[in-house]
């Protein structure tokens, strides 16, 4: 495929700006990238070169422009990482978190991310402490650009003793906030597990109950 025809596919998914630049560097990197199916437990995968397959990327077809940007970014310091050091260094260490810095500047340059996701972004490469492109301040900056959602809310937005059920049909009513994580308890079995204060979760109504 010839960088046109990437940008083309592209433009459907992420801000038309950003498309030629992200097409430019599948090509030049020779990457396998990939519009994923939908994945709760991650927005997009990075993978080395093995067994005589290249790079390889995949971000999930259903984020809004701006979280299929930044994940795409995200994911292309993750092959510059490894271009660098290999498997010497820790996924979100310090050069990591150089080449993200690196490769978000063009897109700062052309602002491309409203002024909000900007900011936060620019927040979490200053910010030492945070593992992954799911920092709870970059989420929430990003999601509020999703499409809404019929009876789905956060953890974080849900009044104390709240009941509410996941995808799966599991039931839950919401405890008190440890740290980082809400304590929240299964109603048929009485367990108890964390959730993170931007899980989504469906809100109880007549249908679900």
């Amino acid at each position: 495929m010839q960088i046109q025809e990437y940008t083309q596919i592209l433009e459907k998914y992420m801000p038309l700006q950003a498309a030629p630049l992200i097409a430019r560097w599948i090509l030049d990197t020779h990457c396998l990238f990939t519009i994923s199916k939908r994945r709760s437990s991650k927005f997009g995968d990075y993978r080395p070169p093995h067994r005589g397959a290249g790079h390889r990327i995949s971000v999930n077809h259903n984020l809004n422009p701006y979280t299929f940007l930044v994940t795409a970014v995200h994911e292309f310091a993750h092959l510059k990482t490894w271009q660098e050091f290999r498997n010497l260094e820790r996924p979100h260490g310090a050069p990591w978190k150089k080449n993200f810095r690196q490769l978000m500047l063009p897109f700062f340059e052309r602002q491309v991310f409203p002024a909000d996701v900007q900011t936060a972004i620019t927040q979490y490469l200053n910010n030492p402490t945070a593992s992954s492109c799911t920092d709870l301040d970059l989420f929430r900056a990003l999601q509020q650009y999703d499409k809404p959602k019929s009876n789905v809310l956060l953890v974080e937005q849900l009044p104390p003793d709240t009941v509410f059920v996941l995808k799966d049909g599991r039931t839950f009513r919401k405890g008190p906030k440890l740290r980082k994580r809400y304590k929240c308890m299964e109603v048929a079995t009485k367990r108890v597990y964390l959730f993170s204060p931007v899980a989504e979760v469906y809100v109880m109504t007549p249908k679900l109950i």
